[in-house]
């Protein structure tokens, strides 16, 4: 059994005060039991009246954000899923998300799918990843590693489940708009019930975000839920629920078509 803490917040434009907030949620995950926690997409800095705050507030892995964070997690087992902005040393930035444990950095995915719809263009500042992120182990389970947008690309989480993933780990900052909370819904069941695979989706609240993050079982069913506000959710990866659902649902075994080739 895996037990998942998600930690909801609105991030603010002064990073000490962000990595505080995680520093905190990592407390309490820890002291609720969680052996991983996920926090959202963009934890950095957040001004929504300036565009390129991304820029402006991006840090490299060992810059004092991160420092802040690797030493908060000394001595403890949980592991802390999140994404930052880090520079590309070419005037933009790798939108990254960072699994970090016991003082070490364990993975670093650069976001595949870049944010350009609905008015919004992440790749004006973002450069995209080019590699399909490799499993992680925790606490027995193969975790997959997706990022926001990234939901809305049925092929990728399809190749982590083929790959091996019992649960898919999905940081964002999901913009609020017209059905925007529908889509979230929708999109985060169908990747875990097309797949058979837990779905943990961690989004950031506030002024421009809907927060809504969520744990979805591999039959659809929503095992965890928060709201529109700051909050830490708990729930169970369960693998005999894993195993059921892929007994009586065999998708990934009955398939026809071949994964398409990503990157």
């Amino acid at each position: 059994m895996l037990k998942v803490a998600l930690g909801q917040f609105a991030v603010s434009r002064v990073w000490e005060e962000n990595a505080q907030v995680c520093v905190d949620l990592m407390e309490r995950a820890s002291a609720g039991g969680a052996d991983l926690l996920v926090l959202p997409e963009g934890i950095l800095a957040r001004d929504i009246t300036d565009p390129q705050i991304v820029l402006k507030a991006a840090q490299p892995l060992d810059g004092p954000f991160m420092t802040r964070l690797l030493e908060a997690s000394r001595g403890s087992s949980l592991a802390t899923m999140m994404c930052v902005h880090i520079p590309t040393g070419e005037g933009r930035v790798w939108n990254t998300l960072v699994t970090l444990q016991d003082g070490k950095i364990l993975t670093q995915y650069r976001k595949l799918h870049l944010y350009d719809a609905f008015t919004m263009k992440e790749s004006t500042n973002v450069t995209p990843g080019t590699e399909i992120p490799p499993l992680l182990e925790i606490a027995g389970l193969r975790v997959g590693l997706m990022t926001c947008y990234d939901v809305r690309f049925p092929e990728l989480a399809r190749r982590l489940a083929l790959d091996g993933a019992d649960l898919l780990v999905l940081p964002a900052a999901w913009v609020r708009g017209p059905l925007k909370e529908m889509h979230w819904e929708v999109l985060v069941t169908a990747r875990a019930l097309e797949n058979t695979c837990y779905v943990a989706a961690t989004g950031e609240c506030g002024e421009r975000n809907i927060g809504c993050s969520m744990v979805v079982d591999p039959l659809g069913v929503v095992t965890a839920r928060a709201g529109e506000a700051p909050a830490l959710v708990f729930a169970d990866i369960d693998p005999e629920r894993l195993a059921h659902a892929r007994n009586v649902l065999p998708v990934l075994a009955n398939r026809r078509f071949a994964p398409p080739e990503l990157g």
